[in-house]
């Protein structure tokens, strides 16, 4: 069955957006990494992508045919499918799930196969994966950057069941520290 990773890129204070929701200043590396290993390693392990709502609106949807990095089903969480879906082929499809989290994992990881799931952004997702104890990985980035305000990777800061990580990996990326978590179970 595939496995659930989800993380994000943060600044050195557990920022993952700036005070005016922007993150640009966590992703200037973000072109120098898309040949790297790191990068390559990913997207090869990676069978479905689980987003919400708001990262699937960030960009054009329609660009993603070809010029994402993630060339696999991508299941959307939201309340309502847009009226009309974005540009999709034979390897980049969208599903819109709106009945539920549960559901979104489900789906997922049926289309992963033996490969994993990869959540990509998305605080309240995240939030909401952790909370259900269905994140099986935690990829956490860190920038050598302070914001001082803004969105954090865990608003809350809960951990309702109280799930032990292991530490996997730390490695450094350009800039990046990247750690990587198993959920110890």
């Amino acid at each position: 069955m595939a496995k659930v990773i989800a993380g994000m890129t943060m600044s050195i204070d557990g920022f993952v957006t700036d005070a005016q929701g922007n993150a640009s200043e966590l992703y200037p590396d973000l072109e120098a990494l898309r040949d790297t290993a790191y990068m390559t390693d990913t997207i090869a392990g990676t069978g479905a992508v689980l987003m919400g709502r708001k990262t699937f609106a960030m960009g054009d949807p329609d660009s993603y045919v070809g010029n994402y990095e993630f060339q696999v089903p991508i299941f959307v969480l939201t309340h309502r499918a847009p009226p009309v879906p974005p540009r999709q082929n034979e390897h980049l499809t969208f599903t819109f799930v709106t009945d539920g989290l549960a559901s979104a994992v489900q789906q997922a990881t049926a289309a992963a196969g033996d490969k994993a799931v990869q959540v990509v952004g998305g605080v309240d997702v995240i939030g909401q994966l952790l909370q259900a104890g269905a994140v099986d990985e935690l990829k956490v980035d860190v920038m050598p950057v302070l914001l001082g305000a803004g969105l954090r990777f865990s608003p809350d800061g809960s951990n309702p069941k109280q799930v032990q990580w292991e530490k996997m990996q730390v490695k450094e990326v350009g800039q990046r520290t990247s750690m990587l978590f198993r959920a110890a179970r």
